[in-house]
This record gives structure tokens, C-alpha cells and sequence, in this order.
């Protein structure tokens, strides 16, 4: 009686050893398989749009996990904005435990007028723009920036058209003709930073 005691005893620490296995184990797999729902979402999200770099905006960004899979390489620098501080907070330490605080940020926003300058962002992306309006989203985006925003349960995808207003330098003194004018009507005096670009010849 008491060896077949001991025994079921012994079964049962194994089968608790067990479950407790099992579980990690589902844990795991669990947060893995989300990591890799984001990191499909977020590539899914970059072949639809084309963008392949620069400044991706992430309005709503909730947990940070898509934010921080926007960021596929070193060619992008991604920008999450969401309207609540628990979502902020939670997004910043999932982007630490990560190790990419830095080229992936969050910061709270609740505001209807996004903290960019004019024609600045590459990609805006959002499941929620809440009380943002898509003509705020238009004013950030760099001329062949893309919107990509889901309305309804679909994903719209809207492209903001380069004016003819702003030239286009083909050569390094402007085109084939060595004439280093351009046909600029939006060129003039700086006033501000808008961005920086390579290379610097002189």
C-alpha cells in the first residue's frame, strides 16, 4: 500500500513537471508566433508601399510591436505616436527590451496636427487615425510618400503626388546641359532643417 502510495506520488510530481513544460513551452510559442505575425504584417505593410527608407510614422501605435517590425533594416527610422500614456509606456519598454530605443521611438500624441514639419515623412501607417484627418497625414508626407491607412477593415493606400513646381536634378549641375538653375518655383531662403542628403561635394 505504501510503495503503491509512494508511486502515485511520484507519478504526479512528473505529470505537474510535465504540465509545467507544456506550458512554458505554449508561452513560447506564443510570443514567438506573435513576433512573427507583426514582423509578416510590418513586411507585408513595406512591399505594398514600395517605401524602402527614411522616416515611417506610426499613428496608434498601441504595443509597439508593429512599430518596432517597421523598422526592417537600418534604411528606415520609425516614429510612433499613440493618444494613451499606458500604451506609450508599454511600447517603450518592449522597443528596450529589443534594443532599438533610439531608431525607434514613441512619444504621446493627442493632438490633431502631428509634430512634422511640411514634407518630412516617408510612410504614414494606421489602423486608427482617431482624431487625426487624412489631409494633416498629406501635409507631413514627402512628395511620393505613401499613406497607408486601414478604413473600414481594408487597407487604402494613397501616394502623395511630387508638384511639377519642384524640379528635378538628374546630373550634378542639374541636367545633361551642365547648367547647374534649376526650374524651382518652391526653392527659397531657408528658414529651417527639412532634411539632409548626400553627398556634400563641397
Amino acid at each position: 500500500m505504501n510503495f503503491r502510495l509512494k508511486e502515485i506520488v511520484m507519478w504526479s510530481h512528473q505529470a505537474k513537471n510535465l504540465w509545467m513544460i507544456v506550458t512554458i513551452v505554449s508561452v513560447q510559442a506564443l510570443f514567438a508566433t506573435s513576433g512573427l505575425a507583426d514582423t509578416q504584417q510590418a513586411k507585408h505593410i513595406l512591399d505594398a508601399t514600395g517605401i524602402k527608407g527614411g522616416l515611417i510614422v506610426h499613428i496608434g501605435c498601441g504595443d509597439g510591436k508593429l512599430t518596432s517590425a517597421l523598422r526592417a533594416n537600418d534604411s528606415y527610422i520609425v516614429h510612433g505616436l499613440d493618444s494613451k500614456q499606458e500604451n506609450v509606456d508599454a511600447a517603450r519598454r518592449y522597443i528596450k527590451s529589443l534594443g532599438q530605443y533610439g531608431n525607434v521611438s514613441v512619444d504621446l500624441c493627442s493632438a490633431e496636427r502631428l509634430p512634422y514639419i511640411d514634407n518630412s515623412v516617408n510612410l504614414v501607417v494606421s489602423q486608427d487615425l482617431g482624431g487625426v484627418s487624412k489631409s494633416e497625414v498629406m501635409r507631413i508626407l514627402a512628395p511620393n510618400g505613401v499613406a497607408y491607412l486601414k478604413s473600414d477593415g481594408r487597407w487604402e493606400k494613397s501616394i502623395k503626388p511630387r508638384p511639377p513646381q519642384i524640379d528635378e536634378w538628374t546630373h550634378y549641375l542639374h541636367d545633361a546641359s551642365n547648367n547647374n538653375v534649376a526650374h524651382d518655383s518652391v526653392i527659397e531662403p531657408p528658414s529651417r532643417y527639412q532634411w539632409l542628403a548626400g553627398p556634400r561635394y563641397a
